[in-house]
């Protein structure tokens, strides 16, 4: 099971090969790859040295899976070389999120919708992961008429320059800037690119994969991202509008009897989820579960999960996992 990692020697791509590590994946050749300037490098994979190679390189050894987490030119340049070659490739880039004919996958959610000869398949935004795995039980019982979201999200969403500017402000270090502001002892409502219309490219990927993972384009969505100084996971503040009326308990026991989810709700005993809870790991945890008395059938939650972990590289691992489960590779 000849398997690549592209983007090897990022923060993501280096989770990658930790989690197919963790979990078994049964690799019988890793094929960690990367741009130049990472060229012949080595990272340890089962405590052994393996050498990273170019992105053409993992296109000729014709892998079974290519798991990427290298930027969306990339993806889009190599992604379809690689699947000409016969390679499952599973994106954890923006590219090809919204295309009609790639599947966005969250495995707990949505891979009905896989089939045998998907060669592109998308790894969902981090932020949008977790709140559809708290989300989702909750849709197919009361079904989702509205979702305002507010996210808090870690530093490392943007990577290792931008923890390095956080960890140099905190020092006093005058350093390269992955932001346009100081992120230490501050926070700002902006993750992504600003669109014409006022929200990010962040906002808008909360909004559209939404949708398309829970297959209903009926669900109104409104968002605002916020970037704070953490490092562990991101938060998410969601204030969601029912069709159907819900009993409180009902709720939580399916959010908590889904795969994957955690409820972490004790408010008296200071328990609800925080990045420092989630950090290193693939849970999605769900706290101050409670209804929202301004409006009915309204509900608002806390969710909080490792944007790396479950956002990202465990999400695209557990794909990878169900293509070979179901033998649709």
């Amino acid at each position: 099971m000849k398997t690549a990692v592209v983007g090897a020697t990022g923060m993501v791509g280096r989770t990658m090969i930790r989690v197919l590590e963790e979990r078994n994946f049964p690799v019988t050749e890793l094929i960690p790859a990367a741009s130049e300037k990472s060229l012949g490098k080595e990272i340890l994979f089962k405590g052994k040295p393996v050498k990273v190679v170019s992105v053409q390189d993992a296109v000729d050894a014709k892998p079974v899976f290519a798991i990427f987490s290298a930027g969306a030119s990339t993806s889009k340049e190599w992604a379809p070389k690689f699947a000409e070659n016969g390679t499952i490739v599973i994106d954890n880039s923006s590219f090809w999120r919204m295309y009609k004919e790639v599947p966005l996958i969250v495995p707990e959610i949505n891979a009905h919708v896989l089939k045998k000869g998907d060669r592109i398949i998308a790894n969902p935004n981090c932020s949008t992961i977790q709140m559809v795995m708290a989300l989702a039980p909750l849709h197919r019982k009361y079904k989702i008429k509205r979702l305002v979201v507010a996210t808090y999200q870690s530093v490392t969403g943007t990577g290792v320059k931008a923890v390095a500017q956080m960890e140099n402000e905190r020092k006093g270090i005058k350093g390269e800037m992955a932001y346009a502001h100081p992120i230490d002892m501050n926070c700002f409502p902006h993750g992504g690119s600003f669109q014409p219309d006022g929200y990010t490219t962040e906002e808008q990927k909360l909004i559209d994969e939404t949708r398309k993972i829970l297959e209903d384009q009926s669900i109104m969505v409104t968002a605002t991202v916020v970037r704070i100084p953490v490092v562990g996971g991101h938060s998410e503040a969601v204030n969601v509008e029912f069709e159907k009326e819900f009993d409180i308990e009902e709720l939580k026991k399916l959010i908590g009897d889904f795969p994957g989810n955690v409820i972490y709700d004790d408010p008296a005993a200071n328990k609800y989820p925080m990045p420092i809870l989630s950090h290193n790991r693939d849970e999605v945890f769900v706290g101050r579960i409670r209804r929202d008395h301004s409006r009915e059938k309204c509900l608002n939650l806390w969710i909080v999960s490792d944007n790396i972990r479950k956002g990202a590289a465990t999400n695209a691992i557990q794909i990878a996992e169900y293509m070979l489960e179901k033998n649709l590779y």
